[in-house]
Protein backbone atom coordinates (compact mmCIF):
# COMPACT_ATOMS: atom_id res chain seq x y z
CA UNK A 1 0.00 0.00 0.00
CA UNK A 2 3.19 2.32 0.64
CA UNK A 3 4.30 1.58 -2.73
CA UNK A 4 1.06 2.77 -4.49
CA UNK A 5 0.53 5.08 -2.39
CA UNK A 6 4.06 7.22 -3.64
CA UNK A 7 3.34 6.10 -7.09
CA UNK A 8 -0.09 7.87 -7.15
CA UNK A 9 1.96 11.01 -4.87
CA UNK A 10 4.67 10.94 -7.40
CA UNK A 11 2.25 10.68 -10.53
CA UNK A 12 -0.06 13.57 -9.73
CA UNK A 13 3.05 15.80 -9.00
CA UNK A 14 4.27 14.41 -12.46
CA UNK A 15 1.28 15.54 -14.16
CA UNK A 16 1.51 19.05 -12.17
CA UNK A 17 4.77 19.61 -13.05
CA UNK A 18 4.24 18.73 -16.97
CA UNK A 19 1.10 21.52 -16.70
CA UNK A 20 3.88 23.79 -15.25
CA UNK A 21 5.93 23.14 -18.16
CA UNK A 22 3.63 23.53 -20.51
CA UNK A 23 2.13 26.91 -19.30
CA UNK A 24 5.76 28.13 -19.12
CA UNK A 25 6.25 27.05 -22.81
CA UNK A 26 3.69 29.10 -24.23
CA UNK A 27 4.42 32.11 -22.38
CA UNK A 28 7.57 31.85 -23.54
CA UNK A 29 6.45 31.39 -26.84
CA UNK A 30 4.09 34.55 -26.32
CA UNK A 31 7.07 36.71 -24.85
CA UNK A 32 9.47 35.68 -28.18
CA UNK A 33 6.11 36.30 -29.98
CA UNK A 34 6.22 40.32 -28.67
CA UNK A 35 10.03 40.70 -28.56
CA UNK A 36 10.20 39.99 -32.02
CA UNK A 37 7.15 42.46 -33.04
CA UNK A 38 8.61 45.08 -30.86
CA UNK A 39 12.29 44.71 -32.52
CA UNK A 40 10.88 44.89 -35.71
CA UNK A 41 8.92 48.14 -34.81
CA UNK A 42 12.24 49.74 -33.64
CA UNK A 43 13.55 48.48 -37.36
CA UNK A 44 10.76 50.55 -38.65
CA UNK A 45 11.08 53.59 -36.52
CA UNK A 46 15.08 53.29 -37.09
CA UNK A 47 14.50 53.75 -40.67
CA UNK A 48 12.26 56.76 -40.81
CA UNK A 49 14.13 58.55 -38.50
CA UNK A 50 17.41 57.72 -41.24
CA UNK A 51 14.79 59.14 -44.06
CA UNK A 52 14.05 62.58 -41.73
CA UNK A 53 17.45 62.76 -40.83
CA UNK A 54 18.51 62.75 -44.07
CA UNK A 55 15.50 65.29 -45.66
CA UNK A 56 16.70 67.57 -43.02
CA UNK A 57 19.81 67.26 -44.06
CA UNK A 58 19.34 68.29 -47.63
CA UNK A 59 17.52 70.65 -46.61
CA UNK A 60 20.60 72.10 -44.78
CA UNK A 61 22.59 71.44 -47.59
CA UNK A 62 24.94 68.86 -45.77
CA UNK A 63 25.95 65.94 -46.57
CA UNK A 64 25.19 62.73 -45.90
CA UNK A 65 28.52 61.80 -44.59
CA UNK A 66 29.14 64.52 -42.07
CA UNK A 67 25.65 64.27 -40.24
CA UNK A 68 24.98 62.70 -37.29
CA UNK A 69 23.10 59.35 -37.42
CA UNK A 70 19.58 59.27 -35.69
CA UNK A 71 19.94 58.73 -32.06
CA UNK A 72 23.05 60.09 -31.16
CA UNK A 73 24.24 62.95 -29.79
CA UNK A 74 25.99 65.32 -31.97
Amino acid sequence: MNKTMNRSVIETRLATLSDEFASGQRLLAEYESKITAVREQLLRINGAMRVLQELLNQEAGNSPATAQPPGTLP
